[in-house]
């Protein structure tokens, strides 16, 4: 009999309970809000690339001659300094027999030259043959220093580097046979690397040289890095469908790494809400806010924005709170509680 008694007892309260609960928040949403706030945030387009030699950062290394490469010092990727040996370049047979031709032929003009001249001093010659002696040492001479400006003009080159860089490639192996012009290493200046972005087709008009960029390494654990837009491609890359933009940075970079690029083309100026308070339907964007006790539904336009936080234009009310969580089982005139 007391057994019974209590269990009545403990299910009438429970519901005496439920009744005054039900009574207090008939239907309604808890929900959280904060203060609505105008602000602004800037106008990011986001893109990836890699550290790469920029256009005019490399020089490719070649002899105007035909050789064989007898040795090679350097590998590719090794920092080298000005005046470096990279390699060994032998002149072939020929090309050596033509620089000595070349040499012999401006000493031929050159005793040519001075004997009209004596003759000349003796009246046995005329001032037309002195000339023509002259112009026959002129051309002797240009044809050897181009010569020696195509191969140095001996036997044996030893190839250095014209200024500090990376070697980027080696474009040969050695004991090749090589004919004239043929590439021999490839070098990039030690600050004449970019980092090379992909960026979508329709974000280009949005993109102006000089704009500041942020990159982020994707390498865990790296610092990120300032820098300026410095060029922008008007043609889609054939491989990736995007377009090409160069970002040129003061510190140090390492070619190959990987980068996101947050380039900023400029402020967006709005309502300040988290991305999540921003919802959407077939109606277009809205969010809540409350008033008295109910949700009010607000149309509005998302301009943009920057990690957990939208930029959005509307008429928001300022004195009224922006619903924040719990928005999404709300309807417009809907009750709800805020925290």
């Amino acid at each position: 009999m007391n057994r019974t008694r209590r269990s009545a007892a403990g299910l009438a309260t429970l519901l005496l309970s439920c009744a005054v609960y039900a009574e207090d928040t008939p239907g309604s949403v808890l929900v959280k809000t904060q203060a609505p706030q105008r602000g602004m945030l800037p106008d990011i387009v986001t893109a990836y690339g890699m550290a790469t030699p920029a256009i005019n950062a490399g020089m490719t290394l070649s002899v105007q001659a035909e050789g064989r490469v007898m040795r090679i010092d350097v590998a590719p990727g090794q920092m080298v300094h000005a005046g470096q040996v990279l390699l060994d370049f032998h002149l072939s047979a020929a090309a050596t027999s033509t620089y000595e031709q070349a040499v012999s032929a401006l000493k031929l003009a050159q005793q040519q030259q001075a004997r009209s001249a004596r003759l000349l001093a003796q009246q046995l010659a005329t001032a037309d043959q002195v000339a023509q002696a002259d112009k026959a040492v002129s051309d002797a001479q240009a044809a050897l220093m181009a010569l020696e400006r195509e191969n140095g003009g001996k036997p044996q080159q030893l190839i250095a580097a014209p200024f500090d860089g990376v070697v980027s490639a080696i474009r040969v192996s050695q004991g090749d046979r090589l004919q004239p012009g043929a590439a021999l290493v490839t070098l990039t200046r030690t600050s004449g690397l970019v980092v090379t972005v992909g960026v979508e087709p329709s974000q280009r008009v949005r993109l102006r040289l000089g704009q500041p960029v942020r990159l982020e390494p994707l390498t865990e654990g790296e610092a990120p890095l300032r820098g300026t837009l410095i060029r922008v491609d008007h043609l889609l890359n054939p491989k990736s469908r995007l377009i090409d933009a160069d970002v040129a940075v003061a510190g140090e970079l390492l070619q190959g790494e990987a980068y996101r690029a947050r380039i900023q083309t400029g402020e967006l100026k709005g309502w300040l809400v988290p991305r999540d308070a921003v919802l959407g339907d077939d109606q277009g964007d809205f969010l809540f806010q409350a008033a008295d006790g109910k949700a009010v539904r607000v149309a509005v336009k998302r301009l943009g924005g920057d990690g957990d936080t939208s930029v959005v234009d509307g008429p928001l009310d300022p004195k009224r709170p922006l619903v924040t969580l719990g928005n999404y089982q709300l309807s417009d005139g809907a009750p709800l509680r805020q925290e």
